[in-house]
């Protein structure tokens, strides 16, 4: 049994509300980094948020070609865009 993909309007809330984590993830990062050294054990909770930003990221990527293979007439670059909000 196939399963149902997103609808065009489920990929927009979707890519909002990631985008929108994904920005989160940014701040609280540099948050981190500027509270701690960027270096050595106490840069690690930083580290791991960065990489949780960039592993969304190519979420991101991810859904959008999702998008234009089932959405092509409705897709948009700016529906999982990295600089949404």
């Amino acid at each position: 049994m196939t399963k149902p993909r997103l609808t065009f309007e489920e990929h927009d809330q979707l890519g909002g509300r990631l985008a929108a984590v994904r920005e989160e993830l940014r701040i609280l990062s540099l948050n981190l980094s500027n509270a701690y050294p960027r270096s050595g054990p106490e840069s690690v909770p930083a580290k791991k948020l960065e990489e949780a930003r960039r592993t969304l990221g190519e979420a991101l990527g991810s859904l959008e070609n999702c998008l234009y293979d089932e959405h092509p007439r409705q897709a948009s670059t700016d529906v999982y865009s990295l600089g949404r909000q």
